[in-house]
């Protein structure tokens, strides 16, 4: 198979590094890629989000399969695009995309069928939210409705900062037209976890547990990020929490999506508050997460490019994969001033040498390769980010410590 992944960060190097080890793909692309994709599939300077040079290139270079990493272009209907064009394609229609390109969508949803999820309410204008603030009282959490990179959320601990979180994002207009609409909802104590699954729009088929960590600082401190490390399995995700998760969550809402006319197909990222009445969805995300894939591959021992067509092609009740046991984990390197206006440019060293350590696997995220000041025939990565994920081995023999509290 001739296989095209859209996308350029530490997640699409992850989704590459495990295809191009499956035996079925004959040649691999990435648009744009970045300098460690690269190692691993022709790279193709395409934006993710250009539908229409994406398409074409697809058709030009017959492409028989591609896999769309992020959530923008899945949102704006590239899967859609794809199909319309004869090409197969893994992800979800632009109409089942909502269930990440707007919170307040999958808020109605799990109130209509039933799912487990904080108690909310959806604004259109500062001065109702914050009165829906006050009689809530905090701590309580701020929700832009539409995709912002993963950071369009405040769990605001006053209210004072709860207002000032519905002010940055629709009077400052912070995200832009993700912020327009507001989801305000319950603060939820308990173990935070992510579970993933791949979808045929019928059948769904579990794959594994992670837990990220999403604020920038040491100790959980700082603004929310994309994510600044991730690892799996997650310890509260027992098998006894992923079968409740499968058949209250997962299950009736690939139920509810075809119902809806929305029939859902792709990974579904299942964010999830683990509380003492059970699991909560805090949200959904229709691709796999990142870094959260970056711990995932390492743990596939299956070939995952026959799993992804059988999503495509709604046959994964066929499909069975087998997963190692031991843990995977991921730390992100951002550049300075990161999730702000950060540095751009900045040179990463010692990437080979780490790379070379026994156990570990470098991803990239946002690369790019560029010549050595003074020189001009060496060259040296600069980057937005980068992960180190090692690769499994087994458990140590000393307990694990207790999970870290989460609230969100």
């Amino acid at each position: 198979m001739r296989v095209l992944v859209v996308g350029g960060g530490g997640r699409e190097h992850a989704l590459c590094w495990k295809i191009a080890a499956s035996p079925l793909c004959d040649k691999l692309f990435c648009a744009p890629g970045n300098a460690g994709i690269a190692r691993e599939a022709e790279c193709v300077p395409i934006a993710a989000e250009d539908l229409d040079a994406q398409v074409g290139f697809a058709k030009d270079n017959a492409i028989d399969f591609v896999v769309v990493g992020p959530e923008a272009p899945l949102v704006a209907g590239l899967v859609d695009r794809l199909a319309d064009a004869g090409i197969k394609a893994f992800g979800p229609s632009a109409a089942a995309a909502m269930l990440e390109g707007s919170k307040g969508f999958v808020k109605d949803l799990c109130a209509k069928y039933g799912m487990p999820t904080a108690d909310f309410g959806r604004f259109v204008d500062a001065r109702s939210a914050k009165s829906f603030v006050r009689e809530a009282g905090a701590p309580i959490v701020i929700k832009a409705d539409g995709l912002a990179a993963g950071k369009g959320v405040v769990v605001a601990a006053t209210l004072s900062e709860a207002e000032a979180a519905i002010d940055a994002m629709m009077v400052e207009g912070r995200f832009g037209a993700a912020g327009a609409t507001l989801v305000v909802e319950e603060f939820l104590d308990g173990e935070e976890a992510s579970f993933f699954a791949l979808v045929d729009g019928e059948t769904a088929l579990p794959l594994a547990s992670a837990q990220d960590h999403k604020r920038v600082g040491e100790g959980e401190t700082g603004p929310n990020t994309g994510g600044m490390g991730a690892y799996s399995p997650a310890p509260v995700m027992n098998p006894g929490m992923e079968a409740r998760v499968m058949a209250e969550i997962i299950e009736p809402t690939v139920k509810a999506m075809k119902t809806e006319g929305q029939p859902y197909k792709g990974v579904l990222y299942a964010g999830l508050m683990i509380t003492e009445d059970g699991p909560q969805l805090i949200e959904f995300n229709v691709r796999f997460g990142d870094p959260e894939c970056q711990v995932l591959m390492p743990r596939l021992k299956s070939d995952l490019l026959p799993a992804l067509v059988a999503s495509a092609d709604g046959v994964l009740a066929n499909m069975d994969l087998r997963w190692r046991d031991e843990t995977a984990m991921t730390v992100v390197l951002a550049a300075r001033g990161y999730p702000g206006a950060y540095q751009k440019g900045s040179e990463i060293r010692g990437l080979a040498a780490a790379g070379a350590l026994e156990g570990v696997t470098v991803f990239h995220a946002g690369t790019r390769v560029g010549p050595r000041p003074g020189r001009t025939t060496r060259s040296w990565p600069t980057a937005a980010g980068c992960s180190a994920s090692p690769r499994p081995r087994p458990a140590s023999p000393r307990p694990a410590p207790a999970p870290t509290r989460r609230s969100s």
